[in-house]
């Protein structure tokens, strides 16, 4: 899709999603056709002419103001991830459109690593925008043993959600678990619309999911930085842990996850019989490459 097309699709889709009754507008006037707000009253809340938000809403972003944007996404009731992505749609629209580019594969820094393999008691990972993970301590890759099994590496979250049949066991709800991969997955598009490895990985997951079509459509966009998790281990069984998620400044684009569970909870016996279970494998794994030698 191009820019305007984006630009376009987010807010009818943002648009449709507020009524009149929550916008505090009166709900007299002729027979409404839809049940979101129209273009006219989109624009007397965000204090604008019509005329210029139609033209904003036909993907037309050209020298819009940030007092303008302001206006738009207080009228459309847009959270934080939902304002930053809209900005970062219309930053697209007012740049010199370079070509595609593949992404040169990200390497997690040595010091990071040596963070990462110091939560030893818990699972931790590095990932980036396109939910790759990109190193993990022995703990997580236990926890994510499914995705790390996936011969096509690195191993990618979206990718083991909507295109592995394990997805919907491992994760005890499924459903939340694909819209917030679809919702991190759209924010990332708009940061760098024109990665060509995002683009082939959104690609894949339209032609091989209709499921995933179906919620790319809907163009919702959320942060993903602190929450709940349930699962449903192959080896451990069910562990609800939760998640942070530290970005890293000097490293743009990259992530620290981390998990953890209740004190005293089930979950956090589980955690430690995986961990057990890991530190097993990495046993027997090391006496089989001395054996090799």
């Amino acid at each position: 899709m191009s820019n305007q097309d984006e630009i376009r699709d987010f807010l009818i889709t943002r648009r449709a999603k507020i009524t009149p009754d929550r916008a505090g507008l009166p709900a007299y006037g002729r027979q409404r056709r839809v049940s979101g707000l129209r273009r006219e009253e989109v624009a007397l809340l965000a204090g604008i002419s019509v005329e210029y938000y139609t033209r904003l809403e036909r993907g037309n972003a050209r020298g819009v103001s940030d007092d303008v944007l302001d206006g738009v996404s207080r009228a459309l009731q847009l959270d934080e991830a939902e304002r930053e992505h809209l900005r970062d749609l219309v930053r697209t629209a007012n740049t010199e459109r370079p070509a595609r580019r593949t992404t040169a594969p990200q390497q997690v820094r040595p010091s990071v690593q040596r963070i990462v393999e110091a939560m030893a008691g818990i699972p931790a990972f590095v990932r980036n925008g396109r939910l790759d993970i990109l190193y993990a301590n022995p703990l997580a890759a236990a926890l994510y043993s499914l995705q790390f099994s996936d011969p096509v590496q690195p191993p990618n979250s979206a990718r083991f959600t909507f295109l592995d049949p394990r997805a919907r066991t491992y994760f005890a709800d499924w459903e939340r678990a694909a819209h917030d991969v679809v919702a991190q997955l759209r924010g990332e598009a708009g940061r760098n619309p024109y990665d060509r490895t995002l683009s082939d990985l959104i690609g894949l997951l339209s032609t091989r999911s209709e499921e995933f079509r179906v919620l790319w459509a809907s163009h919702d966009v959320r942060f993903h930085r602190t929450g709940t998790k349930r699962f449903h281990h192959p080896l451990v069984g069910d562990l609800t842990l939760a998640y942070e998620a530290l970005e890293l400044p000097a490293d743009p684009g990259l992530t620290i996850v981390t998990y953890s569970a209740e004190p005293g909870s089930p979950s956090e016996q589980a955690l430690r019989e995986l961990a057990r279970w890991s530190s097993t494998r990495a046993r027997l794994a090391s006496v089989g490459a001395e054996n090799d030698v």
